[in-house]
């Protein structure tokens, strides 16, 4: 736990820890006073000031400052210490409040502190007691500097995750304009190209008179399909949800995908043994979402890829890892875009409607790439909201 490796680092140890509980009950009648003289620094500072709601929000926060000096002094540091301390952080974030005002706050405690033990002990007694506030204060800084980043880095992937989100948007929106346009003239010509064909045929069986037609139907044919993928991307059909086994969706995919893994001479590693329950999903989708991952992770793999499928407290996840050389950049900051591919023939709407899909199911995608590979987790809630 961060909690004990950090108390190993200052030592804190058990003398310390006596110090502290002992300071505890001298300084106790004076918590009231000290909190009264950390509020007066606050209202002091405008930027610190503006966070504050009014009168009813500063007692009960004076009253948590309270019990943070006594717990903080008579410990013990276990779990529960850990989480106080971190929500500390969490709040900072939440109300958008920056973290230097920690360390300003700290340092009204700290000289309130170090102010009263030079009253309270002998100039031989107080050093030590000091060094070991000085301690318990740098634990206390450690942890909820360390909640307030992971926090505020949650914040900005949410942030970014709604920004991703609303691009896609207004992209599914534009796409589906743009397909209602191309598909009349596009029939129209299919239409009028299977006429011109049969004609020819009537007059001509010559292969070389037919083959540019022939040619122009395969092209017709792409752009149908590529039609057929903006228009899955912008109207993504309604979520048809039951509980199913992902496992077996899994599984099924890992078998058809199989021959192509041979081909590439790729060894596709999946564990079907664990038992994940039942899970309400659209297993159509859940299905196109894991073949294009895993053919993708396929494509990018230099011998192995692995599948998981895993259950969490709240969550399943579904791992897919590849031993290729991983994603640059500028490639993993786009990898979701419509219309974005790093393969010549690839329409870059793949990955965008897994997003789609994901996302219509309430889960969450995430990306860990290096130059040995590439994982990919999808996380999917076991309870909608």
């Amino acid at each position: 736990m961060i909690l004990e490796e950090l108390l190993t680092y200052v030592q804190l140890d058990d003398s310390d820890r006596a110090r502290l509980v002992a300071l505890h009950d001298r300084l106790q009648p004076s918590f009231a006073r000290i909190a009264e003289r950390f509020y007066e620094a606050v209202w002091a500072d405008p930027v610190a000031a503006a966070v504050l709601s009014g009168p009813e929000q500063v007692e009960r926060l004076r009253l948590t400052l309270i019990d943070w000096m006594s717990t903080g002094l008579r410990g013990p540091y276990d779990l529960a210490f850990n989480e106080r301390r971190s929500r500390i952080g969490r709040v900072h974030v939440r109300i958008g409040l920056a973290q230097q005002y920690m360390f300003t706050a700290m340092n009204v405690v700290r000289v309130a502190y170090l102010d009263h033990i030079r009253e309270l002990y002998p100039a031989e007694e107080a050093l030590d007691v000091m060094r070991a506030v000085e301690k318990l204060f740098d634990v206390e800084l450690a942890l909820m500097l360390r909640h307030y980043q992971l926090d505020s880095e949650d914040k900005l992937v949410k942030r970014e995750r709604t920004i991703q989100t609303d691009r896609i948007n207004a992209l599914q929106t534009m796409s589906a304009g743009l397909a209602h346009e191309v598909r009349n003239p596009l029939n129209a010509a299919k239409l009028q190209l299977e006429l011109l064909e049969r004609r020819l045929r009537r007059k001509d069986d010559d292969p070389k008179v037919l083959e540019p037609v022939e040619l122009a139907h395969q092209e017709i044919e792409r752009l149908t399909t590529l039609l057929n993928e903006f228009l899955e991307f912008a109207r993504p059909p309604e979520l048809h949800l039951v509980d199913y086994d992902v496992t077996s969706v899994v599984r099924d995919v890992v078998e058809l995908e199989r021959m192509i893994a041979d081909v590439r001479g790729v060894t596709l590693a999946f564990d079907d043994v664990v038992t994940i329950g039942p899970l309400p999903v659209d297993p159509g989708k859940l299905h196109q979402v894991v073949q294009n991952l895993v053919r993708n992770a396929i494509e990018a793999a230099r011998s192995r890829v692995t599948i998981e499928v895993t259950r969490a407290e709240r969550s399943v996840h579904l791992r897919i890892s590849d031993d290729g050389t991983g994603m640059p950049d500028e490639v993993r900051s786009r990898v979701f875009e419509p219309f974005f591919s790093t393969k010549e023939s690839g329409t870059g709407m793949g990955m965008s409607i897994v997003h789609s899909f994901v996302a219509m199911h309430e889960g969450q995608i995430e990306i860990e790439t290096s130059a040995s590979g590439t994982t990919i987790d999808v996380a999917f809630p076991t309870r909608r909201r």
